[in-house]
């Protein structure tokens, strides 16, 4: 399956094979090219929760508007994102650079981020959605469904989850084997409703 096919193909599927289990080595080839995605200053900032646990899933799913994909997928993973990674022993991000890259990104970095909250969290929400799409998108490439979740109450899972401080949640994403397919897509707006040449108009 080529790259436009799967972006075709790709749809949020709600019903899942409960019994169907993912081969570790599918699972670990889908997470190496998820880690593939790019990120600001390299800071690879996504971290990926995978729950494995059925009592935590119940959990989930509880606070989730009983939605069946979180107990009956193959996999649910909570992405999240730490906003300190840029603080994190920065110069491993560049440490295969040369030298004169390293010493100007690094330093770099701190400038662009520290005190920064917001551009923190929103540097968090892009890193896991360029993040989530690959995750997707290579799924589909495996023969998998899969459906991205913002439909629950994110302290909550956030709690069970254990979520570190200075982390954030994202949304999640069930990934399995699909056993009803989607309804037709209910309404694409068209390329040119969504797409402006240079600038809008004023």
């Amino acid at each position: 399956m080529n790259v436009s096919e799967a972006i075709t193909a790709r749809r949020a599927i709600k019903w899942y094979d409960p019994d169907h289990r993912m081969p570790e080595e599918t699972f670990r080839n889908l997470m190496e090219h998820a880690i593939l995605t790019p990120t600001a200053f390299n800071i690879q900032n996504w971290r990926f929760v995978r729950v494995r646990d059925p009592e935590q899933r119940k959990a989930i799913r509880a606070v989730a508007w009983d939605q069946a994909q979180v107990t009956d997928a193959s996999e649910l993973l909570v992405l999240c994102f730490d906003t300190k990674a840029w603080a994190d022993e920065p110069e491993r991000y560049w440490r295969k650079a040369p030298k004169e890259v390293q010493d100007f990104l690094v330093p770099a970095i701190a400038k662009y981020y520290e005190g920064k909250p917001l551009v923190e969290r929103d540097e968090g929400m892009r890193s896991c959605g360029l993040a989530g799409m690959a995750i997707m998108l290579m799924a589909k490439e495996l023969g998998y469904d899969s459906c991205p979740m913002d439909g629950f109450d994110y302290q909550a899972v956030a709690d069970i989850v254990s979520l570190p401080p200075d982390y954030e949640i994202a949304f999640m994403i069930a990934i399995g084997k699909g056993t009803k397919a989607a309804w037709p897509k209910p309404g694409q707006l068209p390329l040119e409703r969504v797409m402006v040449e240079d600038r809008f108009a004023g």
